[in-house]
């Protein structure tokens, strides 16, 4: 078979689409195989499971949250020499022994396919869903169940997800009132167990929710009994609002092979004992197929099958052809990177074990010049944890310093602490409140990023970037807890890092009660370009450039 013109340098053994567990698990026994892997993620490595804030139930670790085991997954896949690409693959060419996998970042060729793309939440329907999403209606219960503390709270759905986080949420709600559209919960009885014996939890079986409506909040919810056809409306006391927490199960992610591989009649990837699917030197793992039972540990077993059958596949068409892909770079991985392992903390006082304290201080090494955290502080404790945390922060190195610019600012936006570089000039990059938690290390890859020399960036995306001569300013409203919000944030402070045109303000939205209401944000994260156009939901560069426009 005749093959197509390739950029040897973008020629790879196989590609992964989808940088979920299933597609980290095959990167990472294909590169330990001395193959040549790229992933592709389009949106964030770890997949869905990053947004469960406690996985108890992988075997081998106790108790972890999903972005905890994702990141580890990742760096072993990196130590192999495994490479990794925020990218949406667009299109797909398979029919020669060198297949096309075309990107938003550009076309790249391999010999073989794996698909990993995973599901996405499903959406419902229901009237005023669309209307009232990140203002009342919800999808992720770890991000967003705070925003409805001692409120009512409705959740839709009756499978694992609904049954899980809905025990979570009763440490926030007043009252959690799941709503199944069938007779009983479809997970396994032992799942189930918990949200049906708990005291502040109500199951109605057989209901389907109709409308949600409210102004300033949801307060208004009308839902009915499909056998019995009662319809029963709630509308909130007085001023008062509450939650719907819609978790009902995923949506496969098969738009890019819809028409080049076979599927079932509900999207999903039919493949063989061997995860092989319909076309030839195209693989699936992970949530994407038909499966029995869609978890974390199945995921990873799909994701390692694959691979090993993708190495004989890989290995013939070698053997056949002549055709193969320069080896992978192994490497003992230690980079800025390995501040991610430090999100687990939760305060300043404590924050810096002596590792992190050394991972820190080899990062601020690689810093291009010197950098000024300037604190703006008010009278509330918060301010003094703040600049406790920052001086903490400025011992590890000569090249940070803090400057307390003023100790009696405004509560509306302080505690504030802005990066400025060695002469005094802004960066662009401050955050309101204290960084802690999930955005300690976003926080200190700002300061990388700000300072230089940086992560690196497209060359296209950094011209994009640089192109924009409007002021801008981007507001993040994060919260700590949120698993999805630190790559909005550090996608939102490279950004600003690379244009003077640009700020990135993020806000711990707990402390600064005022923006909360005056935009009416009930889910994380919030994103606000000039103040007023208004987004929610995890974003990449690329995706925020679109809403800068």
């Amino acid at each position: 078979m005749e093959n197509k013109s390739y950029d040897k340098d973008k020629l790879y053994d196989v590609i992964v689409i989808g940088g979920g567990p299933a597609g980290l698990t095959a990167a990472l026994y294909l590169a330990r195989a001395k193959y040549r892997v790229l992933v592709l993620e389009k949106e964030q490595f770890g997949g869905q499971i990053t947004i469960t804030h406690e996985v108890v139930n992988y075997p081998g670790i106790g108790k972890a949250s999903g972005k905890e085991i994702t990141d580890t997954m990742q760096r072993q896949a990196d130590a192999f020499g495994a490479e990794f690409l925020l990218a949406e693959a667009t299109h797909l060419e398979v029919e020669e022994d060198i297949k096309t996998v075309g990107t938003d970042k550009g076309d790249f060729y391999c010999l073989g396919i794996l698909i990993a793309t995973g599901a996405h939440p499903r959406t419902i329907g229901f009237k005023g869903e669309v209307e009232h999403k990140g203002h009342g209606v919800a999808y992720c219960a770890t991000c967003d169940g705070e925003f409805f503390t001692g409120k009512e709270i409705f959740v839709v759905g009756g499978g694992y997800a609904a049954a899980e986080e809905s025990v979570f949420l009763t440490k926030f709600a007043r009252h959690v009132t799941i709503l199944i559209r069938g007779d009983d919960f479809t997970c396994a009885a032992a799942v189930a167990e918990p949200a049906k014996n708990h005291e502040k939890i109500s199951i109605l079986t057989n209901t389907v929710v109709e409308e949600v409506s409210g102004e300033g909040g949801l307060n208004y919810i009308r839902y009915k009994n499909t056998k019995t056809e009662k319809v029963t409306e709630y509308r909130a006391d007085g001023g008062d609002f509450f939650g719907v927490f819609v978790l009902a199960g995923y949506i496969p992610d098969t738009k890019i092979v819809k028409n080049l591989v076979e599927l079932n009649d509900y999207g999903y990837i039919l493949t063989d004992s061997e995860q092989r699917t319909s076309i030839d030197g195209v693989y699936a793992a992970g949530d994407v197929c038909i499966k029995p039972l869609r978890q974390v540990v199945t995921a990873t077993a799909d994701g390692a099958l694959a691979a090993t059958e993708l190495e004989k596949y890989v290995a013939t068409v070698q053997s056949r052809t002549g055709i193969s892909a320069k080896p992978p770079v192994s490497k003992n991985y230690k980079s800025e990177d390995t501040v991610k392992n430090t999100e687990s903390q939760d305060s300043p006082e404590g924050l810096l074990s002596e590792d992190m304290k050394a991972q820190l201080r080899t990062l601020f090494e690689k810093m291009q010049g010197n950098a000024i955290l300037r604190l703006y502080l008010d009278n509330r404790d918060i301010s003094e944890e703040l600049e406790l945390y920052m001086r903490e922060l400025a011992s590890l190195s000569d090249k940070l310093t803090v400057d307390v610019a003023d100790a009696n600012s405004s509560s509306d936006f302080a505690p504030c602490v802005r990066v400025c570089r060695g002469d005094g000039t802004e960066t662009g990059l401050a955050f309101h409140g204290v960084p802690g938690g999930h955005e300690f290390s976003s926080f200190v890859l700002g300061i990388f990023n700000a300072i230089g020399p940086g992560q690196p960036i497209e060359e296209k995306t950094k011209e994009h970037i640089q192109a924009i001569s409007k002021s801008t300013k981007i507001k993040v409203l994060v919260s700590l807890s949120c698993t999805m919000c630190p790559d909005t944030v550090v996608a939102a402070q490279h950004i600003a890092a690379k244009n003077k045109n640009i700020t990135a303000e993020i806000y711990d939205i707990h402390h600064f009660e005022k923006i909360r209401k005056q935009y009416n944000v009930m889910s994380v994260p919030c994103i606000l370009i000039n103040d007023s156009n208004i987004s929610f939901g995890k974003k990449n560069i690329d995706q925020l450039l679109e809403l800068i426009g």
